[in-house]
């Protein structure tokens, strides 16, 4: 597998609670952490209490742009409705390196979540276009924020599908996904099968909800 240990590992999205909950466990695996936002005030405060909580100091705060620029790989971690424009704003940052869209496009209504339509596929695939000359994958779809910001939890019980057609960019995101205890990144297929990926956040969500848990996924004889 990839080393990771010697990567900056950039979260856009970093103050939101699935990105600030891979950054701390990537920060206590020694792993180097920015935090991303449109402020960089807000993201050096979030970065702040990470560090404090992690007990290290290898998490900084900038804003999106200097994230994405001083960053080796960079998670994309935002809300669906400005996926597509924050890309778009940093296709010269991103230009050659991996990128890990983690987004979930995703509508609630009285019966629950369901999966959103996306014109291009999926959010990884609509990441893929706007971000030609970078390494897309898509990776950390079905991770519990709750469960990754409660240190209490040890280790975290799940696989994680990593999908994209750069072999060596998928090795570095299972890498990252390893170097988290509990966790083990697993080769998903194409980024042409993002969309089924991104879609069964939505059976997991009602997974949860019924049964009061924080379910995640395994994957067997593997």
């Amino acid at each position: 597998m990839t080393e990771v240990s010697q990567l900056k590992v950039g979260v856009l999205g970093g103050t939101g609670p699935q990105g600030r909950g891979l950054a701390l466990r990537w920060a206590r695996a020694g792993i180097s952490v920015v935090l991303g936002s449109r402020s960089a005030e807000r993201a050096e405060a979030a970065a702040a209490e990470l560090r404090e909580l992690a007990g290290v100091d290898t998490i900084t705060g900038l804003d999106n742009a200097a994230c994405a620029a001083t960053a080796d790989v960079v998670l994309v971690a935002v809300p669906w409705d400005g996926h597509r424009d924050l890309l778009e704003s940093l296709r010269v940052e991103l230009a050659q390196k991996i990128v890990i869209d983690c987004v979930n496009p995703l509508g609630f209504d009285k019966q629950g979540p369901f999966a959103l339509p996306v014109e291009e596929g999926s959010a990884a695939q609509q990441a893929a276009l706007v971000l030609p000359e970078s390494r897309v994958t898509a990776a950390f779809h079905h991770v519990s924020a709750v469960l990754l910001a409660d240190l209490g939890v040890a280790e975290m019980d799940i696989d994680v599908l990593v999908l994209g057609d750069d072999r060596e960019a998928t090795d570095t995101v299972r890498a990252l996904a390893d170097a988290i205890p509990g966790m083990r990144g697993i080769y998903g297929g194409r980024l042409r099968n993002a969309h089924q990926v991104e879609a069964l956040t939505a059976n997991l969500i009602a997974i949860n909800k019924r049964y009061k848990a924080h379910a995640g996924i395994r994957v067997t004889d593997v």
